[in-house]
Formats: C-alpha cells, structure tokens, sequence
C-alpha cells in the first residue's frame, strides 16, 4: 500500500461514508428463469454432469449449443481470449459479457476493443457497476477495495453480473481447476444460484495448454499475462506472481481473500 493510499484508508475510516455492505439502489439481482427453462436445466445437469466432468472443450461447447434451452453468454475476463475464439466455432449465437469494473488494466481494455473488432458476429455486452468510480468513491469512501475487498467485488462484479444474466438460460466460464484449491474440483456442467445452467469448457486446462492454444490459434494475447501475471483482475488488486506460485496468488495479495464471489 502506498503513502498515498494509507492516507486515505486512514482518513475514510469513521468519515461517515455509506455501510459498504448496502448496495447503491437500483437493480442488482437477477430475474428469474421460466419455470419450464429451469426444470430443463435441473434435467440436464443431472443427466450430463458427471458424463462432461473431464470432457474436452469441444465436446463441451458442442453438447451446449444442442442442448441449452435458451440463450448462452460468454463470460469473458480479458485475461486470455480462449473461449470467445470457442465460442466462434461452437456458439455462433451467444453474447460475450465483460464485466468492466472501471478498475481494469489499459491492457485489458485494449483486449476487450480487440475482440470486438475481431469477433463482430458476437454482441459484446459490456457490464458496469451502478455507481461510476467517481461515485463509489464519494459514497462509500476511497479506496473501497482496500478497506472492504468483498465489498467492492459484490457491487463491480457480482451485482453487474447478475443483472445482465437476466436474458440468458446458462453462462460460460473460465474456470480452470489447475487455478488453485479452490476451483481444485470445479464442475464442467453444474446450475448456478438461479438455476441458470453454468458451463466451464476449460476446466482440464492447465496454463500451458492455454497458452499453446493462444500461440497455435495466433490468438490476441493480454501482454501482463507474459509479464509475472497469470491471472489478472482489477490493476488496483492484482500482483504478479513468483514462477512456480498458484497463478491466483496474486489476486487481492492484501487481503485474506481467493475469490471475487461469482463463482462461490
């Protein structure tokens, strides 16, 4: 933390800012399935989770554009652009979504303008938190991040996420169980909170395999991620990390904290 920023943390506490733990008002769930879509999605996962658990990624995407009884998006980080090139040869229909925090790396913006450029037939949908930074910071005080991590992740995030998940019958995800114990046994097919069908065609996926497809695929690459940053998430939250180290270690490195909460 610098000088700069333990000023500030200093100066918030007690300021008589808003209870990080109230979100600004405005929508922040997501609306419910069709009771018939969802009972579908129950079926399915029952019927195919345990048969896609350590299926590729092409058997995995194939199996949801024949099966998912509704719309997919894509959900997609910037880190790496794996699954929007998937999705290009397997769900010519489904919406990419990018959660912009307002935090983000320029080299992360600069990758989410790429793939829109790169794959037009996509809708990218680009998803922001009901307050600007600007206003989460006269709201809730300065750096949120620092003083209520959980916090800031559960209105930039969690919050933005949810309420554009409304349209969609299932999302697809990142997830890669070599990221760390926590994702250690992620399922490739499992329901989320809402019932909505949650799709992890990478889960067998190791960073090596990432990059090698990144480098056979002449994939748009994200330069931290050659640079000490194998996951990357906020500039203001993310480390590099030392070769041979979980390659989440570097996520919140200031705070007892692995996860941002929307795959909890």
């Amino acid at each position: 933390m610098s000088k700069t920023e333990m000023t500030n943390f200093l100066q918030t506490s007690g300021a008589g800012f808003r209870d990080p733990e109230v979100s600004p008002d405005g929508p922040k769930t997501t609306q419910p399935l069709d009771p018939e879509v969802a009972a579908r999605n129950a079926e399915l996962v029952e019927q195919y989770a345990g048969a896609l658990y350590n299926a590729t990624a092409e058997e995995i995407l194939a199996w949801a554009h024949e099966h998912a009884p509704g719309p997919l998006v894509v959900t997609l980080s910037m880190e790496n652009t794996v699954l929007a090139e998937l999705a290009e040869r397997h769900l010519p229909d489904a919406d990419f979504l990018f959660l912009d925090t307002e935090y983000h790396f320029p080299e992360t913006l600069e990758v989410a303008d790429e793939v829109e450029a790169r794959y037009p037939a996509h809708r990218l949908v680009r998803a922001k938190a009901q307050l600007s930074r600007p206003e989460q910071d006269k709201t809730y005080g300065p750096n949120l991040y620092l003083r209520a991590p959980s916090a800031c992740c559960r209105m930039r995030k969690v919050e933005p996420l949810a309420v554009h998940m409304s349209p969609y019958a299932g999302w697809i995800t990142g997830l890669r169980r070599a990221d760390g114990p926590t994702r250690a046994e992620a399922p490739a097919l499992s329901l989320d909170a809402t019932g909505r069908l949650k799709i992890s065609p990478l889960v067998t996926w190791s960073l090596e395999d990432t990059e090698t497809f990144e480098r056979d695929n002449n994939l748009i690459i994200h330069p931290l991620t050659r640079q000490g940053y194998p996951s990357i998430g906020c500039a203001t939250c993310t480390m590099p990390v030392a070769e041979g180290e979980d390659p989440r270690a570097g996520r919140w490195a200031f705070a007892a904290k692995t996860e941002c909460g929307l795959h909890e």
